[in-house]
Protein backbone atom coordinates (compact mmCIF):
# COMPACT_ATOMS: atom_id res chain seq x y z
CA UNK A 1 0.00 0.00 0.00
CA UNK A 2 1.49 3.23 -0.71
CA UNK A 3 1.55 5.36 2.60
CA UNK A 4 -0.73 8.55 2.65
CA UNK A 5 0.99 11.91 1.33
CA UNK A 6 2.05 14.53 4.14
CA UNK A 7 0.13 17.97 3.00
CA UNK A 8 4.04 19.30 3.38
CA UNK A 9 5.00 17.25 0.84
CA UNK A 10 2.39 18.45 -1.87
CA UNK A 11 3.53 20.99 -4.31
CA UNK A 12 1.07 23.91 -4.48
CA UNK A 13 2.30 24.51 -8.11
CA UNK A 14 -1.14 22.55 -9.84
CA UNK A 15 -4.08 23.12 -7.90
CA UNK A 16 -5.80 20.27 -9.33
CA UNK A 17 -3.62 18.14 -7.95
CA UNK A 18 -2.97 18.94 -4.95
CA UNK A 19 -6.66 19.20 -4.00
CA UNK A 20 -6.85 15.61 -5.18
CA UNK A 21 -3.90 14.99 -2.73
CA UNK A 22 -5.27 16.88 0.29
CA UNK A 23 -8.81 15.62 0.19
CA UNK A 24 -9.67 12.86 2.73
CA UNK A 25 -12.71 12.19 4.68
CA UNK A 26 -13.35 14.43 7.28
CA UNK A 27 -15.83 13.44 9.92
CA UNK A 28 -15.23 16.37 12.70
CA UNK A 29 -16.74 20.02 11.46
CA UNK A 30 -16.74 23.25 13.16
CA UNK A 31 -19.59 24.82 13.56
CA UNK A 32 -19.26 27.56 10.93
CA UNK A 33 -21.97 28.02 8.36
CA UNK A 34 -21.42 27.64 4.50
CA UNK A 35 -22.92 30.66 2.52
CA UNK A 36 -25.55 29.68 0.22
CA UNK A 37 -23.46 31.06 -2.70
CA UNK A 38 -20.20 29.10 -1.51
CA UNK A 39 -22.30 25.71 -1.93
CA UNK A 40 -23.97 26.64 -4.98
CA UNK A 41 -20.63 26.85 -6.52
CA UNK A 42 -18.92 23.63 -5.94
CA UNK A 43 -22.03 22.60 -7.23
CA UNK A 44 -22.13 24.31 -10.05
CA UNK A 45 -18.82 22.63 -10.52
CA UNK A 46 -19.09 19.73 -9.53
CA UNK A 47 -21.59 19.48 -12.67
CA UNK A 48 -18.88 20.51 -15.32
CA UNK A 49 -17.72 16.60 -14.54
CA UNK A 50 -18.07 13.99 -17.40
CA UNK A 51 -21.68 12.57 -18.59
CA UNK A 52 -22.68 10.20 -21.34
CA UNK A 53 -24.96 12.02 -23.77
CA UNK A 54 -24.62 14.95 -21.49
CA UNK A 55 -27.57 13.59 -19.28
CA UNK A 56 -25.57 14.66 -16.23
CA UNK A 57 -27.73 12.09 -14.10
CA UNK A 58 -28.60 12.34 -10.22
CA UNK A 59 -29.69 14.85 -7.83
CA UNK A 60 -28.29 16.72 -3.97
CA UNK A 61 -31.05 17.62 -1.70
CA UNK A 62 -30.07 19.63 1.29
CA UNK A 63 -31.38 18.52 4.62
CA UNK A 64 -32.07 21.52 6.47
CA UNK A 65 -33.72 22.87 9.76
CA UNK A 66 -36.37 20.56 11.38
CA UNK A 67 -36.46 18.07 8.46
CA UNK A 68 -33.15 17.19 9.24
CA UNK A 69 -33.19 17.07 12.82
CA UNK A 70 -36.25 14.45 11.90
CA UNK A 71 -34.49 12.11 9.51
CA UNK A 72 -31.63 12.49 11.63
CA UNK A 73 -33.35 11.20 14.64
CA UNK A 74 -34.96 8.42 12.65
CA UNK A 75 -32.08 7.18 11.36
CA UNK A 76 -30.50 6.91 14.48
CA UNK A 77 -33.57 4.94 15.91
CA UNK A 78 -33.54 2.36 13.37
CA UNK A 79 -29.54 2.17 13.72
CA UNK A 80 -30.13 1.66 16.98
CA UNK A 81 -32.87 -0.60 17.12
CA UNK A 82 -30.70 -3.41 14.24
CA UNK A 83 -33.74 -2.39 11.60
CA UNK A 84 -32.75 -2.89 8.30
CA UNK A 85 -33.86 -2.48 5.30
CA UNK A 86 -33.41 -3.77 1.22
CA UNK A 87 -30.83 -1.33 -0.34
CA UNK A 88 -31.92 0.39 -3.23
CA UNK A 89 -28.43 -1.28 -4.69
CA UNK A 90 -25.79 -3.39 -4.02
CA UNK A 91 -22.08 -1.85 -3.00
CA UNK A 92 -19.89 -4.72 -2.01
CA UNK A 93 -19.40 -7.43 -4.23
CA UNK A 94 -20.65 -10.82 -1.94
CA UNK A 95 -18.87 -12.21 -1.20
CA UNK A 96 -16.11 -10.01 -0.98
CA UNK A 97 -12.78 -10.74 -1.79
CA UNK A 98 -9.99 -11.23 0.80
CA UNK A 99 -8.02 -8.51 -1.25
CA UNK A 100 -10.35 -6.39 -0.73
CA UNK A 101 -11.66 -7.43 2.80
CA UNK A 102 -8.03 -6.04 3.87
CA UNK A 103 -8.58 -3.00 2.58
CA UNK A 104 -11.93 -2.64 4.24
CA UNK A 105 -10.16 -4.01 8.09
CA UNK A 106 -7.31 -1.31 7.79
CA UNK A 107 -9.62 1.71 6.92
CA UNK A 108 -11.73 0.51 9.86
CA UNK A 109 -8.24 0.31 12.41
CA UNK A 110 -6.87 3.97 10.93
CA UNK A 111 -9.83 5.54 12.01
CA UNK A 112 -10.96 3.89 15.07
CA UNK A 113 -7.50 3.80 16.41
CA UNK A 114 -7.16 7.74 15.37
CA UNK A 115 -10.22 8.03 18.32
CA UNK A 116 -8.66 5.42 19.98
CA UNK A 117 -11.47 2.90 20.35
CA UNK A 118 -10.41 -0.44 20.64
CA UNK A 119 -10.98 -3.30 18.45
CA UNK A 120 -13.64 -5.52 21.23
CA UNK A 121 -15.59 -2.08 21.56
CA UNK A 122 -18.77 -2.37 20.17
CA UNK A 123 -20.38 0.33 21.94
CA UNK A 124 -17.60 2.77 20.77
CA UNK A 125 -17.46 1.78 17.30
CA UNK A 126 -21.24 2.05 17.03
CA UNK A 127 -21.52 4.99 18.62
CA UNK A 128 -19.12 6.42 16.21
CA UNK A 129 -20.73 4.74 13.21
CA UNK A 130 -23.90 6.18 14.43
CA UNK A 131 -22.68 10.08 13.94
CA UNK A 132 -22.82 8.97 9.83
CA UNK A 133 -26.82 9.43 10.61
CA UNK A 134 -26.30 12.98 11.92
CA UNK A 135 -23.77 13.79 8.82
CA UNK A 136 -21.43 13.90 11.40
CA UNK A 137 -22.84 17.50 12.79
CA UNK A 138 -21.87 19.15 9.62
CA UNK A 139 -23.46 22.36 8.79
CA UNK A 140 -24.39 21.21 4.93
CA UNK A 141 -26.49 18.00 5.04
CA UNK A 142 -26.94 16.71 1.51
CA UNK A 143 -28.77 12.91 -0.06
CA UNK A 144 -27.82 12.23 -3.08
CA UNK A 145 -29.72 10.30 -5.44
CA UNK A 146 -30.69 9.10 -8.60
CA UNK A 147 -33.35 8.33 -10.68
CA UNK A 148 -34.40 4.11 -10.49
CA UNK A 149 -34.31 3.84 -14.55
CA UNK A 150 -30.86 4.43 -14.27
CA UNK A 151 -28.28 1.84 -14.95
CA UNK A 152 -24.21 1.17 -14.06
CA UNK A 153 -23.27 3.98 -16.41
CA UNK A 154 -25.29 6.66 -14.75
CA UNK A 155 -24.12 6.09 -11.05
CA UNK A 156 -20.32 6.68 -12.94
CA UNK A 157 -21.44 9.86 -14.10
CA UNK A 158 -23.10 10.82 -10.74
CA UNK A 159 -19.67 9.38 -9.06
CA UNK A 160 -18.00 11.73 -11.43
CA UNK A 161 -20.28 14.69 -10.12
CA UNK A 162 -19.45 13.89 -6.40
CA UNK A 163 -16.04 13.52 -6.45
CA UNK A 164 -16.00 16.90 -8.47
CA UNK A 165 -18.13 18.26 -5.79
CA UNK A 166 -15.51 17.06 -3.07
CA UNK A 167 -12.66 18.67 -5.18
CA UNK A 168 -14.40 22.09 -5.41
CA UNK A 169 -15.25 22.11 -1.66
CA UNK A 170 -12.17 21.37 -0.71
CA UNK A 171 -10.04 24.23 -3.52
CA UNK A 172 -12.26 26.68 -1.63
CA UNK A 173 -11.16 25.44 1.93
CA UNK A 174 -14.66 22.90 2.78
CA UNK A 175 -14.35 19.37 3.67
CA UNK A 176 -16.63 16.88 2.85
CA UNK A 177 -17.08 13.18 3.65
CA UNK A 178 -19.64 10.82 1.83
CA UNK A 179 -21.79 8.97 3.33
CA UNK A 180 -22.78 5.01 2.36
CA UNK A 181 -24.94 4.04 5.56
CA UNK A 182 -27.49 6.73 4.22
CA UNK A 183 -27.71 3.72 1.44
CA UNK A 184 -28.78 1.01 4.58
CA UNK A 185 -32.20 3.07 4.89
CA UNK A 186 -33.61 4.14 1.44
CA UNK A 187 -37.32 3.53 2.12
CA UNK A 188 -36.76 6.08 5.44
CA UNK A 189 -35.33 8.60 3.74
CA UNK A 190 -37.32 8.72 0.96
CA UNK A 191 -40.53 8.94 3.70
CA UNK A 192 -38.52 11.22 5.68
CA UNK A 193 -37.80 13.93 2.46
CA UNK A 194 -41.17 12.60 0.66
CA UNK A 195 -39.24 11.83 -2.18
CA UNK A 196 -40.62 9.96 -5.27
CA UNK A 197 -40.29 6.59 -5.00
CA UNK A 198 -38.50 6.59 -8.65
CA UNK A 199 -35.28 8.36 -6.50
CA UNK A 200 -32.96 5.43 -5.25
CA UNK A 201 -30.89 6.95 -2.43
CA UNK A 202 -27.16 6.61 -3.36
CA UNK A 203 -25.62 7.89 -0.33
CA UNK A 204 -25.05 11.09 1.63
CA UNK A 205 -22.66 13.82 2.27
CA UNK A 206 -21.84 15.99 5.24
CA UNK A 207 -19.72 19.13 3.89
CA UNK A 208 -18.49 21.95 5.93
CA UNK A 209 -15.33 23.49 7.83
CA UNK A 210 -13.02 20.97 9.61
CA UNK A 211 -12.51 20.84 13.02
CA UNK A 212 -9.01 21.26 13.17
CA UNK A 213 -8.69 20.15 16.68
CA UNK A 214 -10.60 16.32 16.01
CA UNK A 215 -8.95 13.68 16.93
CA UNK A 216 -11.26 11.78 14.36
CA UNK A 217 -9.74 14.28 11.35
CA UNK A 218 -6.31 12.62 12.11
CA UNK A 219 -7.39 9.44 10.20
CA UNK A 220 -5.20 8.62 7.02
CA UNK A 221 -5.82 5.92 4.59
CA UNK A 222 -3.44 4.44 2.10
CA UNK A 223 -4.09 3.39 -1.38
CA UNK A 224 -2.98 0.68 -3.11
CA UNK A 225 0.16 0.27 -5.20
CA UNK A 226 0.26 1.44 -8.61
CA UNK A 227 0.77 -2.00 -10.01
CA UNK A 228 -1.95 -3.55 -8.33
CA UNK A 229 -4.26 -1.52 -10.75
CA UNK A 230 -2.62 -0.27 -13.23
CA UNK A 231 -1.05 -2.46 -16.29
CA UNK A 232 0.60 -2.22 -19.91
CA UNK A 233 -0.13 -4.33 -22.02
CA UNK A 234 2.26 -4.45 -25.18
Amino acid sequence: MNKPLSPYLISTAAPAASSAQLRRSVRGFSSQPVADALLHDCLQEARRAPSGANLQPGYFWQVCGARRDQLSSRLQQAYAAGEQEAEDYGYFPNPLPLSLRKRQVAAAQALYGALGVERGDAAGRGAQFGRNFRFFDAPVALIITIDSGFGPGGYMDLGMAIYGLMLAAQSRGLATCAIGAMASYPGLIRDALALPATQTVVCGMALGYEDMAAPVNQTLTARAELDAYFKRLD
